[in-house]
């Protein structure tokens, strides 16, 4: 019932990662679940720091569901249950030194298995933000990388919306900071299940429990130490965004930020991170030259700087190879928004794949040469 029992361990009130550990560290699941429900002592060690009035709030969680009971529920939502020194336990995370005790993990671990980058940034984010942090999720799953984020508003679920856009091989990581069963927030409630079935959507946090603040900048630490390069696209002076820069960096994992204006304060943090010494971002091909993807140059065929169009602009510069068109056309015959054809005709005019004439767009260059 080990797998019940570190739910109920898990689920405990203000327990925190570093709490579990030390309780697990004393005590199996089954016995510290037993030991509560029972009113026995844990061991000292556990116990240290821990009021009565607390204490007695863990007594009455762990008498309300039994081991089998919380194993069923984690179950019958999906959520395979793994712990510190499991097989299935991710590799990256088993040296680092604020391990998480226990995942909750809906979808399959393998998502981790290639490369992965971290896209992250501000929930108050701006309309070219997420259009940014969107492009970045589409070229890096097109090139085969996981991208790395947390479900939240603004660049996160940008980036993976970016992820489910593109199609490709790369796959959506999540690192949430609530129970499976509360999907947060809940206009991402259909992204959090596609992830799932797609990727992965880790937590710390068993069923149940809700997303509280004090949770949020916790699982920062996690989404961190899961990323080979974390890319910030947005974030203001202060923040989540920040917190996992900064324990990126620790972890000795590459960070990188998107310029911004300064006159907008959703850049006023990536700004501060460039000045600090942290690698710009212009391009998507920057993230995949650090991460020594970029073979672009190699062999003998014709060398092309552009960065290769992905979702809508494919299908837009594949529409104007066919004949030229306005963005009328363009709007008619892919049925897409007008905003987001004119981003991508904007986006391929200024990477040098169309050429505009009179409100006409057709592609740059000779049409012998590759896609």
């Amino acid at each position: 019932m080990s797998a019940g029992s570190l739910a109920i361990l898990a689920g405990l009130p203000a327990i925190g990662p570093k709490r579990l550990r030390l309780m697990l560290a004393h005590h199996r699941p089954d016995e510290a679940v037993a030991l509560l429900r029972s009113g026995r002592a844990l061991h000292p060690m556990v116990r240290r720091g821990v009021d009565a009035n607390l204490f007695d709030r863990w007594r009455v969680v762990a008498g309300a569901e039994h081991p089998d009971a919380a194993a069923a529920r984690c179950a019958a939502l999906s959520v395979n249950v793994v712990a510190h020194g499991d097989t299935e336990y991710p590799a990256v995370l088993v040296n680092d030194p604020e391990a998480p005790a226990a995942l909750f993990v809906q979808g399959s671990l393998e998502a981790l298995h290639g490369r992965r980058v971290g896209v992250i940034g501000t929930r108050n984010a701006t309309a070219s933000g997420r259009a940014t942090a969107s492009e970045l999720g589409e070229v890096l799953a097109a090139e085969g990388v996981a991208v790395v984020s947390g479900l939240a508003r603004g660049i996160d679920g940008a980036a993976h919306r970016g992820v489910r856009t593109s199609g490709g091989p790369g796959r959506p990581v999540a690192v949430v900071g609530n129970g499976a069963d509360r999907p947060y927030p809940k206009q991402h409630a259909d992204l959090w299940a596609w992830v799932a079935s797609a990727g992965v959507v880790i937590s710390e946090w068993p069923p149940g429990v809700q997303p509280d603040a004090w949770r949020f900048p916790l699982r920062n630490r996690v989404l961190a130490a899961l990323c080979e390069v974390l890319v910030v696209v947005e974030s203001r002076e202060t923040g989540g965004s920040l917190i996992t820069a900064r324990a990126a960096a620790e972890r000795g994992v590459e960070v990188m930020a998107v310029p911004g204006s300064p006159r907008c304060r959703s850049s006023a943090g990536t700004n501060q991170l460039l000045v600090d010494g942290v690698a710009p971002v212009t391009s998507a091909l920057d993230v995949l030259t650090m991460l020594g993807l970029d073979h672009r140059r190699q062999g003998s065929s014709p060398f092309d700087p552009r960065p290769v169009p992905h979702g809508v602009q494919a299908r837009v510069l594949d529409w104007c190879a066919r004949e030229p068109s306005t963005l009328d056309m363009l709007v008619a015959g892919l049925d897409v928004p007008v905003a987001e054809a004119a981003l991508a005709v904007a986006r391929l005019e200024h990477q040098g794949w169309l050429l505009e004439a009179g409100g006409w767009f057709e592609p740059a260059g000779s049409r012998l040469a590759p896609s």
